[in-house]
């Protein structure tokens, strides 16, 4: 048994939605890429946002040790089409937490700018910030038509990401000769302010071709948006294919992802928050076939996993509306800090992750619950499981 100590962290999630939609916004398809922009109310917005921030500038107060926020553009489901920004105006309103910025869509930005981008919020935060690429979800695609070919995105990513990482570790100036981008002069000022460079995460759905970029470039990873059993089995697969090339996964390179309300009983944390966690899986979430899979977007070990994948996945098209039952299956709960607090440790035992990454406000929760949310978290259930003794996970695939 091994206490989980310092090496244990909790990171604060914010997708700063816009909820004000309309009652029938059923009637279209999807609340991405063609939902139309007319339902945003600018006023509304600014509200929304000073709201979001002062929720996440809480939970630096209250001790969580990373605050994340991340991109998404052409959707009610987040107003972060820059997440850098809210990360900026986080960094002088914030004393501790890290700046999570998980994740920056690097297809859709010049890898040289976004070295110098994120650098420039490493500096500023002396050294606070952690990143995370995403290949981008199958709408991303859609929203920036035909700027970016989805069948060679994996290849323009990974050849970014090697430049991007270049100008951050490498003097400069230097030559870039790729089939992607092509530099004569790359140089980037300023660079960051941790060395070798800020930590990176890798997001993913348990593809083998990003959990190879896991190991490749020792960086962390988060299996998102699939249900729990198959993300146990990715952190599994994940783990033997370290032990089998001779790498190390420490706990504080893995993180999985909990959708959570804290009341004070557990009747009373149903009946308040998980009105609001289904929200956001029937609602925040809904699209379409064909915007969550443009022709080519999944390679076909990825694409094959997928549909022999049990169980609800958002990347399958699976249409049908999601049950309490069904959403517990993501690691969702509700309870009271006791019951939170046992299941976490439960998944903390599955995983070996030492990272978790708290959905605490989810899809239209008002304020007022997001804050007790919260402070219930930081003030009951993390004291309770730091007090606890994490076993060690076994290297197996289910």
């Amino acid at each position: 048994m091994s206490m989980p100590g310092a090496d244990l962290e909790f990171y604060f999630a914010h997708f700063m939605p816009y909820t004000d939609i309309p009652p029938d916004h059923k009637r279209y398809d999807s609340l991405w890429v063609d939902f139309p922009n007319s339902f945003y109310d600018p006023v509304r917005g600014h509200e929304l946002y000073e709201r979001y921030l002062n929720e996440l500038v809480l939970a630096d107060k209250l001790g969580f040790d990373g605050l994340m926020v991340n991109e998404h553009h052409s959707t009610a489901y987040g107003m972060m089409p820059q997440p850098a920004l809210i990360a900026a105006a986080l960094i002088h309103r914030t004393t501790r937490a890290k700046l999570c910025v998980m994740g920056r869509l690097l297809n859709f930005s010049y890898p040289n700018q976004l070295a110098e981008e994120l650098a420039m919020l490493d500096v500023l935060s002396a050294g606070r910030l952690e990143v995370a690429f995403p290949l981008g979800t199958g709408m991303e695609y859609y929203s920036n038509n035909s700027q970016i070919n989805p069948v060679t995105a994996r290849e323009r990513f990974e050849e970014g990401l090697d430049v991007l990482l270049k100008a951050w570790t490498q003097d400069g100036p230097m030559a870039h000769d790729g089939e992607f981008y092509n530099y004569r002069f790359l140089n980037a000022w300023p660079r960051p302010y941790q060395k070798p460079h800020p930590k990176i995460w890798f997001a993913g759905a348990g593809s083998p071709q990003t959990m190879g970029l896991v190991l490749k470039y020792d960086a962390g990873y988060s299996c998102v948006f699939i249900p729990k059993e198959q993300q146990d089995r990715a952190y599994a697969q994940l783990k033997q294919n370290a032990v089998r090339v001779g790498k190390e996964l420490p706990p504080d390179r893995l993180m999985f992802s909990v959708f959570c309300y804290v009341a004070e009983t557990d009747e009373q944390a149903e009946e308040e928050g998980k009105e609001h966690i289904l929200w956001y899986f029937n609602n925040a979430l809904r699209t379409t076939n064909q915007y969550r899979l443009p022709p080519g977007y999944m390679a076909d070990a990825g694409l094959r996993k997928m549909l022999e994948a049990s169980g609800r996945n958002f990347a399958s098209g699976d249409e049908t509306e999601m049950s309490w039952e069904d959403v517990q299956s993501w690691r969702a709960i509700a309870g009271s800090p006791e019951t939170v607090a046992n299941k976490l440790g439960e998944w903390l035992d599955e995983t070996g992750a030492g990272r978790v990454l708290c959905h605490l406000h989810l899809g239209d929760m008002p304020g007022w619950k997001t804050e007790k949310n919260l402070t219930l978290f930081a003030e009951e259930v993390i004291p309770r499981i730091r007090s606890r003794s994490v076993a060690p996970t076994e290297v197996s695939v289910r």
